[in-house]
């Protein structure tokens, strides 16, 4: 199970390595979603943790909430729950532990290379997050249950709330390189809507992906983003 889980998971939130051709990203161009990406591993988190949080976040998507525990993602791990435990204290801090590394997925989604022409990061970064590795039934059911979570408990809210920001402000500061005529009340403004947009192609990919309505929709979010 978690070898098939790591391949999924592992590969959902890490940074992308963008290689789509150079007339994929120009506005005349016949949109290219960006389905490449590059298996990267947190720095300074050892390989074992990572592991257990790898499982933590198998539970998660599959069983929900009611199904996290320290035996059970010890089992899905493949260590002792001793071992689990040693890592994260407990239910709370295994869960809180995911959302926060969903989070730090969702930044990384936005970072571009060095050097990279504003504009072209912006469209790649919303290529990027409609790549059918996010338009996956775990990857959806993760989202789910970080939403429902931050419903009935105050630390999870606080986690959800932060990471939501963190993208948003990320999202805009690519908008702002992108178009900086904008207004900061503009770039914000945009960057609020494009995230409402993206969590909709995200909960509708649950009925079934229709790529071109994906395309559709990410079309929309760049002209959002870059339109004047």
């Amino acid at each position: 199970m978690r070898g098939r889980w790591c391949t999924s998971w592992n590969s959902l939130g890490t940074r992308a390595d963008w290689q789509s051709p150079p007339d994929g990203v120009g506005p005349s161009s016949s949109l290219l979603l960006d389905d490449t990406v590059t298996k990267t591993e947190p720095p300074g988190r050892p390989d074992r943790q990572q592991q257990i949080l790898d499982a933590v976040l198998a539970v998660l998507a599959r069983d929900g909430i009611a199904g996290v525990s320290v035996r059970a993602v010890a089992k899905e791990a493949g260590v002792a729950s001793g071992l689990a435990g040693y890592y994260f204290d407990g239910k709370t801090g295994m869960v809180e532990s995911a959302l926060r590394r969903i989070g730090e997925q969702d930044v990384e989604l936005v970072e571009t290379r060095p050097g990279t022409d504003p504009e072209t990061a912006v469209r790649q970064a919303l290529r990027h997050v409609a790549s059918q590795r996010f338009l996956t039934a775990e990857y959806v059911t993760l989202r789910l249950q970080m939403w429902a979570l931050a419903r009935v408990d105050e630390s999870y809210a606080e986690i959800n709330s932060a990471a939501h920001f963190r993208y948003r402000d990320a999202l805009a500061a690519l908008i702002a390189a992108a178009r900086p005529d904008l207004a900061a009340s503009e770039v914000s403004r945009r960057a609020t809507d494009i995230v409402m947009i993206q969590n909709g192609i995200w909960l509708t990919s649950l009925l079934g992906a229709d790529r071109e309505a994906v395309r559709r929709a990410v079309s929309r979010c760049e002209e959002l983003a870059l339109g004047s």
